[in-house]
């Protein structure tokens, strides 16, 4: 999506993977593209002001409603649709959730409350409340991906399987070193490596987590209510969608602890029969065989925002990580806050997505 943007605005981009574009953590990716980040908007707002964090809410929403007119106009084939989002409660208490629809109803955000018994009548689904809002969209990641590579390539980007391993910024010029010895001098580098993250970056709020997920067969009935996507309002969310063919996908059970790959892929048998349990406690009328279970690591931060920005001390380089369970939307915003860093302009957004900005909401 950076080299998208920034072929877009006419610049000469070389874009650097050690893997085969689309491997790795876009390949696990369930493509929820919702605008609701992994921090609720009154705990965002008790944090750091209403105003600022209004303003990130309704960033995101706006970054949905752009990639969706983006992969429209490049025509990129990735089954997108439009989709709404219910954000379950994750008790038997309704309260918290009440008071958040407040909160977005006040920044002017999309969402209409459900008690328990509009819950059940319209979804099938027993749980105390949810709010349900119009605004996001599921698309295949892989299919996305490889669609603004060839929209990038197609402006004339270069696109090198290497890796990177030193960056020094000398003057005007950034030397960027690969593990084969051969160099590449650039005005600007952006680092967007997913949830490794090269020494010359550093946050106090970055961290690592891995999660678990499950796509059943097709199922015999009619999935929920236009397969709206689901998630809950809880710290390490249960999160689901449906594809065409009626599958269900399920994630969640996510962990802090197990991040190294083989010791997460260990336990995709265990946490597969955990996800088929908890689906058919959501949705008792789910056929609940799995097909496929795979297993994901992705960045994520204290406070739910991305790492967005210059680095710090580093002059001509810039980064976009800490994308937590937005990480297709992030990335739009991302790529937008950092084309518009190029070019000369700023955001306030900026300040909110710091890099160097300290853990001050951690433990919420």
């Amino acid at each position: 999506m950076v080299a998208e943007r920034l072929t877009r605005q006419g610049l000469d981009v070389v874009i650097i993977d050690r893997e085969l574009p689309g491997r790795g953590s876009t390949a696990a990716s369930t493509s929820m593209l919702l605008w609701e980040i992994d921090q609720p908007l009154r705990h965002l707002s008790e944090a750091c002001g209403f105003e600022r964090a209004a303003r990130v809410y309704r960033a995101s929403l706006e970054a949905v409603a752009g990639l969706k007119s983006r992969v429209a106009e490049l025509g990129i084939v990735c089954g997108m649709r439009d989709k709404n989002s219910l954000y379950l409660a994750a008790n038997e208490i309704s309260a918290d959730l009440m008071e958040e629809h407040r909160w977005r109803m006040r920044a002017g955000l999309p969402g209409e409350f459900l008690d328990h018994g509009r819950l059940r009548d319209g979804f099938g689904i027993v749980r105390a409340a949810a709010i349900v809002s119009s605004g996001a969209a599921d698309a295949d990641p892989v299919q996305l991906a490889h669609g603004m590579l060839e929209a990038a390539i197609g402006r004339g980007a270069r696109l090198f399987e290497a890796e990177a391993v030193a960056f020094e910024a000398a003057g005007r010029m950034v030397n960027v070193r690969l593990g084969d010895n051969r160099e590449i001098e650039a005005r600007s580098v952006i680092l967007a490596t997913g949830y490794v993250m090269p020494d010359i970056v550093q946050s106090s709020v970055h961290a690592v987590s891995s999660s678990w997920a499950i796509a059943t067969v097709p199922q015999p009935q009619s999935v929920w209510n236009d397969g709206t996507l689901i998630w809950e309002d809880a710290k390490d969310y249960l999160y689901a969608r449906t594809t065409r063919a009626g599958r269900i996908i399920i994630g969640g059970e996510d962990s802090s602890a197990i991040i190294e790959p083989e010791a997460r892929d260990r336990l995709i048998s265990e946490k597969s029969g955990i996800l088929a349990r908890r689906l058919a406690a959501l949705w008792p009328v789910a056929k609940t065989d799995i097909e496929f279970r795979w297993a994901g690591t992705f960045g994520t931060t204290q406070d739910g925002l991305p790492l967005v920005g210059p680095v710090p001390g580093a002059k001509g380089i810039y980064a976009a990580y800490g994308y937590g369970g937005n990480g297709i939307t992030f990335s739009f915003l991302a790529a937008r806050l950092i084309g518009d860093l190029i070019a000369g302009k700023t955001s306030p957004l900026l300040h909110d997505f710091a890099i160097d900005r300290d853990g001050s909401m951690a433990g919420r």
